[in-house]
């Protein structure tokens, strides 16, 4: 299956819980941070969840 690669772009600070916690799922942790995922419908419903905060480099 491919793989895309997601990039935390800004801050978790200040935002929802439900939010936060999708971001660490993710595996993300500092600003500027890639991490390389399978590409799944789970995987793009979190990042359309929080597509403000992210940039997938596919």
């Amino acid at each position: 299956m491919a793989k895309i690669k997601i990039k935390l772009k800004k801050s978790v600070i200040g935002k929802e819980e439900k939010h936060k916690k999708t971001i660490e799922a993710l595996g993300l942790k500092k600003i500027g941070q890639v991490v390389e995922k399978e590409d799944t419908p789970q995987i793009r419903g979190m990042i359309a969840l929080v597509d403000y905060m992210v940039e997938v480099i596919e």
